[in-house]
């Protein structure tokens, strides 16, 4: 296999570095901005020849974002090349041109290291929708929040110093937006929703809320009443059709998320046959990632895409009605559904998810968790 790898920075480094050993991948090429030297590799920053190059059957897209990168894949796949990439934020975003443009040229695509980082997510679920109904998928998908959230509770550190803490050591960006916005969980819990139950939900229809407006009196309240606060992500079955959101959520003692760690994720499927599992560990950095991406390019030695139906696009409708915690805003709508007070913030009687996200919409400053 003579591969064109599509960035070096983290994660396309990993790549390289574990595929050095290996006499069924090549890397024939690096497309990246720097001036590097690797032996027995073209670096370069014309991506046309790779496209002309007949003997590369297979591209590494390792760059993230959204652009040039699907310019790239797109014209990868119509050059008759199979791809592997571990970006989410593409896959999600394109997921409706991107899996019919790889069944019309019989090329083979994975991105199994795009969700999870080195777990495996995405192929496991793969394999379980190959005999088993899919009901639920959802857990702790990002590892920024996970550590911000596991410091503030353990060290009871404020957010803002737990996010700095985070930065120090790698595990968040110097504008970590996408990930305590919930952005980045958003991607991966809609691919795979999409993935796990044959469908393309429509993104508009998938309400997100992030941690970024936690504060310390608020886990404190938590803590006092036996709750860990989790960024959750969620997607179903349900008897309406599907549904899918992303919010920060309480998690009793009792339950597995509540016990996380670090940057770690966990990440779990419910199904008719197999009942309830989940998957434990490194959700990013460069070898957890690269990791597999490197399982991806050895299915596709062996013939093994990633396909899932792509049917029309459908809404998700969610009608869940758990209770809530919130501070930071006041109005007459939340005094209708206020139970109790906690601490600085309030608990709601029951409601509908789409509702308080839809009022949260106006309220951007305040923080909401959902309570299970």
């Amino acid at each position: 296999m003579n591969v064109a790898l599509l960035g070096f920075g983290v994660v396309g480094r990993g790549v390289y570095d574990l595929t050095l050993d290996r006499s069924d991948i090549n890397i024939k090429y690096v497309v990246c901005l720097e001036d590097v030297e690797l032996p027995g590799v073209t670096v370069t920053r014309d991506y046309q020849q790779i496209l002309a190059d007949e003997t590369v059957d297979t591209v590494v897209e390792a760059m993230g974002g959204l652009h040039p990168a699907w310019d790239f894949v797109k014209a990868a796949i119509e050059a008759g090349k199979n791809v592997v990439t571990s970006n989410k934020a593409m896959a999600c975003t394109f997921y409706d041109e991107l899996l019919p443009l790889v069944q019309e040229k019989k090329v083979l695509f994975r991105c199994t290291a795009a969700v999870g980082g080195g777990i495996g997510w995405l192929s496991e679920l793969g394999r379980v929708r190959r005999c088993e109904t899919v009901l639920q998928v959802g857990g702790i998908m990002n590892g920024t929040c996970n550590y911000i959230l596991d410091n503030m509770t353990t060290l009871g550190l404020d957010y803002d110093v737990a996010l700095k803490q985070a930065q120090q050591l790698g595990y968040a960006e110097a504008n970590p937006h996408t990930d305590v916005a919930g952005i980045d969980t958003w991607h991966k819990v809609i691919l795979s929703s999409n993935i796990a139950f044959g469908v393309s939900l429509d993104k508009e229809t998938v309400p997100v809320a992030g941690i970024a407006n936690i504060k310390a009196c608020d886990v404190a309240a938590f803590k006092e009443r036996g709750y860990t606060c989790k960024l959750i992500s969620t997607g179903k079955r349900t008897e309406n059709g599907f549904s899918a959101y992303v919010q920060p959520t309480l998690c009793p003692q009792t339950d597995l998320e509540a016990h996380i760690p670090m940057n770690f994720n966990l990440i779990t499927f419910e199904g008719a046959a197999a009942g309830r599992q989940s998957l434990y560990g490194q959700g990013a950095g460069r070898y957890p990632t690269a990791y597999n991406v490197v399982q991806d390019l050895c299915d596709l030695l062996q013939g093994n895409g990633f396909y899932a139906p792509c049917e029309a696009s459908v809404a998700a409708r969610n009608d869940e009605k758990p209770r809530f915690y919130v501070r930071g805003a006041s109005d007459a709508w939340l005094e209708s559904v206020t139970a109790e007070s906690w601490g600085e913030g309030v608990v709601t009687n029951p409601v509908a998810v789409d509702e308080i996200h839809g009022w949260l919409k106006n309220h951007p400053d305040c923080f909401l968790a959902a309570i299970r």
